[in-house]
């Protein structure tokens, strides 16, 4: 016998049957359609941004991203679930395509059929396998969801209508496959490829062949139909999903991920920042439509996860709210999202990076930051204020003089820029490595680690100012383009082309947000990827040691910029064994001290520096090492806050080097 089946059997093939069909298909189509342009006029709410540079690249990631399921399978179990979900669905979808394009174009105009002989055992197997695996992983999901359900998750009748929905046409399809081989295909070689559908045929073969066939037709017109209502219900609830995250990546920022620059100096401009609902662009809107309410972002926030009002996940969604609600539109959004969930948040991208629809938090935020801080004149305390106005007189936050910002050098083997410009190196220092006392250490120590590789390293001195992050991410936009220029136009007199910085906060501004104010031409580096490479080259000699210690990725060198190995060599050179945290790499947790939080007192929920040497402590290390003066800061206060002095010290990673170097 030949490998084949009845395309439509049992239903007919006339004008009767497949009329009705495809109208029905039309006309399901038609709403799916209507539905999206409504939902399109509402992204137009927002202002316009650019995101279809590059667009073969944008397809290609869009297309890997949803049909591998990369961002969505990172979080282990869930995660697994959905995507074999998905695959299951995504081959009953191919499947169902090429069973249209044989019975209504190829066998239709041209007699061809190539649903037979091995290809369509491979077919029947493959579709009865994915829809076991679809209906087992969505029991699975919904057990998740209704019965043992995470913390805080949001349920929504949305939810139930998906799996109701998705069930219903999954057990439908293989009872309309079972009555089928129940009547064509029992006892024969070809039933035993459908072996999920055999199961079924033989549990309705008592009905007999007239029972059968009537079960067949009227459930195939159900199924039919359920299909059709998936299609309408797509744009109007959460199934919107499917298309809207796909779509989203596509819309994924490029390139480094950073702030918008505001033009400051345009004169039509009526404000600045975020105030109303407008003010937002059209992909923040799109976002809201984009999430999936997984809650990842909001699992991964170290500000929610130290009992402060801060959901990234409600953050997006009350922008959807807000959008699709005449009533709320109009509300100023700050009121919606409430100051304290506002400043709360560290910018350590951990929302972001976790998303598995591409959505941007941190820009929503800081967005709201600005009108707040340039229209408003409004700080998050008094400390930060004043951090400000040290930062405008003397170029620094911490309220010290400028002209003692290179004093730390003064012993050392380094040349100020002013009086000998002869250098291989800029070492862009930052302020705290020029005047906190326990940061100053760091900075020498990189020093003394240079002068053994023989580089000839340069600072600004009193020349250098802030380079403007905290103020940036706390919403001063204007203070931060002013020190920025004014560093911009120091750094191009010297004709420097490398720049290494000490702070992963100065290393990210000055490689990534400068570029915007015209500083392109410049080689900005981290300084564990600089002696990361004086070590590999030869030029710099480090002896190994034992040493018990856990690494802490900062928020900045880590997630922001990808940058995860090279600390970790460098301490595997100096002899370092590490234990790592629980929560490290990408997954890493926050020291607090990003977003311009470095200038703000914790005053809301557990401190998150504290909840963080607390996992360093859990690993039973004596070292807790990291490569950013405000990570140290915050350790050293953690620990104390913690009573776990005595217990484990912090260090930076150039003073573990420095303790080994060879002389």
């Amino acid at each position: 016998m030949e490998f084949t089946r009845e395309i439509y059997w049992n239903v007919g093939h006339g004008f009767l049957t497949l009329g009705p069909m495809y109208l029905l298909a039309l006309a399901a189509i038609g709403m799916l359609v209507y539905g999206f342009l409504q939902r399109i006029k509402v992204y137009r709410q927002g202002h316009t941004l650019q995101r279809t540079d590059h667009p073969a690249d944008r397809v290609i990631d869009a297309v890997k991203t949803a049909l591998l399921q990369t961002k969505v399978t990172r979080v282990k179990l869930p995660g697994l679930f959905h995507g074999l979900f998905f695959w299951g669905f995504f081959l009953l979808f191919i499947g169902t395509t090429l069973i249209v394009i044989q019975a209504d174009f190829t066998d239709l105009f041209f007699g061809v059929k190539f649903l037979k002989g091995n290809f369509y055992k491979l077919f029947s197997i493959t579709l009865d396998i994915a829809g076991l695996v679809a209906i087992v992983m969505l029991a699975a999901l919904a057990v998740r969801r209704y019965i043992f359900p995470p913390k805080d998750l949001v349920i929504k009748k949305d939810d139930a209508l998906m799996h109701g929905l998705m069930l219903v046409i999954l057990i439908t399809g293989f009872v309309i496959e079972g009555a089928r081989i129940a009547v064509t295909e029992l006892g024969t070689p070809l039933a035993p490829w459908s072996p999920v559908g055999l199961m079924v045929a033989r549990a309705l073969a008592p009905l007999g062949e007239e029972g059968l066939r009537s079960l067949h037709r009227y459930l195939w017109w159900f199924h039919l139909l359920l299909v059709m209502g998936f299609i309408v219900s797509i744009p109007f609830t959460k199934f919107r999903h499917i298309f809207t995250t796909s779509i989203n990546r596509f819309f994924a920022v490029r390139g480094p991920g950073k702030l918008s620059t505001l033009d400051l100096e345009d004169e039509e401009a009526e404000s600045f920042g975020v105030v109303n609902l407008e003010d937002y662009t059209w992909k923040d809107i799109f976002d809201a439509d984009a999430c999936t309410i997984c809650m990842r972002c909001q699992d991964r926030c170290p500000a929610w996860n130290t009992d402060k009002p801060l959901s990234p996940m409600k953050i997006v969604n009350q922008i959807g709210e807000m959008a699709f609600n005449e009533d709320q539109s109009k509300e100023a959004v700050v009121e919606t999202f409430s100051r304290d969930a506002i400043w709360a948040c560290t910018t350590c991208r951990a929302c972001q990076d976790i998303c598995p629809a591409s959505i941007e938090h941190i820009r929503k935020i800081i967005d709201v930051r600005r009108s707040l801080v340039l229209m408003e004149g409004e700080f998050p305390g008094e400390e930060v204020m004043a951090a400000m106005e040290h930062t405008e007189v003397n170029g620094n936050p911490l309220g010290l003089g400028y002209a003692s910002r290179g004093d730390w050098a003064e012993d050392l083997d380094v040349r100020v820029m002013a009086e000998n410009s002869d250098v291989d190196i800029l070492y862009f220092v930052g302020c705290y490595g020029s005047f906190d006392k326990r940061n100053i250490k760091i900075a020498k120590s990189f020093i003394t680690l240079c002068n053994k590789a023989g580089v000839k390293v340069g600072i600004l001195g009193k020349e250098e100012k802030c380079c403007g992050e905290p103020m940036r991410k706390m919403g001063n936009e204007y203070l931060y383009q002013t020190m920025a220029q004014e560093n911009i136009e120091t750094i191009k007199g010297y004709g420097v082309k490398k720049i290494v910085t000490t702070c992963p906060h100065c290393f990210d501004t000055l490689a990534k947000d400068y570029i915007d104010l015209g500083f392109a031409d410049f080689e900005v580096v981290s300084y564990t990827v600089f002696l990361e490479e004086l070590i590999k080259e030869g030029k710099l000699r480090i002896n190994s040691a034992d040493l018990s210690c856990t690494y802490h990725d900062s928020c900045y060198l880590g997630r922001h910029n990808n940058i995860y190995d090279a600390p970790r060599n460098l301490i595997a050179a100096a002899g370092g064994k590490i234990s790592e945290m629980d929560k490290s790499r990408d997954q890493s947790f926050c020291c607090s001290a990003g977003g311009g939080r470095i200038l703000a007192e914790e005053n809301i929920g557990e401190r998150i520096n504290i909840k963080r040497v607390r996992m360093a402590a859990e690993t039973g290390a004596d070292v807790l090492i990291s490569n950013c003066p405000f990570c140290l800061t915050m350790f050293e206060d953690g620990i104390k806050g913690a009573e776990l002095e005595g217990s484990m010290q912090p260090k930076d990673i150039a003073e573990i080097l420095v303790e080994r170097v060879e002389n």
